[in-house]
């Protein structure tokens, strides 16, 4: 930096020299930069590629062991839902033949003892219509449903239709009402009052009996309902002969647990072994190209890491040789051969005077485009 320039046009033609080569490593640094991107975007590319190459290939191959095993262990499900259907269905069938077995006295006890109510009620002439639920709930009540059911046969015909029929006339008017309920009361009351008289008070004494006859088939079929209850409540299925159905099932179980477990083994063996080796496969048949671009980036990077280094150094040379002289300004090729320019016309005979002159051929040109 601080030798003595000897030949001014010399050191000036080394300086712009220096800085045109500086200006091709940039240009090439530039271009070398371009390609890295280029290359390395394919490169990042084609690694995505082959990984979801490897792992689409991999679920698939997963997925269809899964499947196979999961076919089969729905075979057996489907198989063993039906072997406990018919299980459930042999229970029933069986809990339904032990109730009957074990009502079977109650059940002919009623039908006899409703036999006789038809005996007693026909040979007293009792009409046939006094032998129903619905007669006795209305006429002589004893129970709580027979008296809802009063209840509700009052309720429908002293309020329910008197009202409805209210509801239907236009122009209504609570003397209407009035009218409506006279009338009901009327029919009502009067079919009640006469059957009342007709089968009640002519025949108090058979509808008597047969009330406790019905009265007995009622607690028949309490007692029946209690031990149909009891029946369903056991738990004890011995009885039942369900042997086969809980073998059936018991083997069906098991087979499912088997097909379980090999399911699982072999999704182990396939994440520890074959998934390697399919995706050994597969990036082998990739290799030769993923070796070519991988070298080729390296070969990008590598003139790239040179170019860069050989810039760095230029860089320092041209600060150590040239800057001192010329200033951060003048170091430019077109620059230094206004320097050059302004030696050779004799209008200076160093570069420090050069440098004066340029800037003074400046400062003129300014003031003559201003004016």
């Amino acid at each position: 930096m601080g030798q003595q320039i000897t030949d001014q046009i010399a050191f000036l033609t080394e300086a712009r020299t220096a800085l045109e080569e500086l200006g091709v490593a940039r240009d090439r640094e530039k271009q070398l930069k371009q390609d890295e991107g280029k290359w390395g975007k394919t490169l990042d590319g084609e690694k995505r590629a082959l990984e979801e190459t490897v792992n689409s290939t991999v679920k698939k191959r997963r997925d269809a062991i899964s499947t196979s095993y999961d076919e089969e262990i729905e075979k057996a499900q489907d198989k063993l839902k039906k072997a406990r259907v018919k299980r459930e269905k042999a229970k029933n069938q069986g809990m339904k033949e032990r109730i009957a077995e074990e009502t079977a006295d109650l059940r002919k006890e009623n039908r006899d003892v409703d036999g006789e109510i038809r005996k007693v009620l026909k040979g007293a002439r009792v009409p046939s219509f006094c032998n129903s639920r619905w007669y006795f709930a209305l006429f002589m009540p004893a129970h709580f449903g027979e008296y809802f059911a009063f209840l509700a046969a009052v309720l429908i015909c002293f309020l329910a239709i008197p009202y409805g029929i209210y509801m239907l006339i236009p122009g209504r008017q609570p003397l209407y009402l009035a009218g409506i309920y006279f009338a009901v009361i009327v029919v009502f009351g009067g079919i009640y009052i006469l059957l009342t008289n007709r089968t009640k008070a002519r025949h108090l004494e058979t509808l008597r009996d047969a009330r406790v006859m019905r009265d007995h088939i009622r607690s028949n079929r309490k007692k029946i309902r209690v031990i149909e209850k009891s029946i369903r409540r056991d738990k004890n299925e011995k009885m039942y002969n369900l042997e086969k159905f809980d073998d059936e099932i018991a083997q069906l179980e098991q087979e499912i647990r088997r097909i379980s477990t090999q399911k699982q083994e072999a999704l182990n063996s396939f994440e520890q072994v074959t998934k390697t080796i399919i995706a050994d496969e597969i990036l082998s048949g990739a290799k030769p190209k993923m070796e070519e671009l991988t070298a080729r980036y390296r070969e990008i990077r590598r003139a790239l890491d040179e170019t860069e280094e050989e810039i760095k150094r230029r860089n320092l040379e041209i600060t150590d040789k040239y800057a001192g002289y010329l200033g951060k300004e003048y170091l430019d090729p077109m620059k230094i051969g206004e320097l050059m320019e302004a030696i050779r016309s004799g209008r200076a005979s160093n570069i420090s005077e050069a440098i004066e002159a340029v800037k003074a051929d400046r400062s003129q040109q300014g003031s003559s485009a201003r004016a």
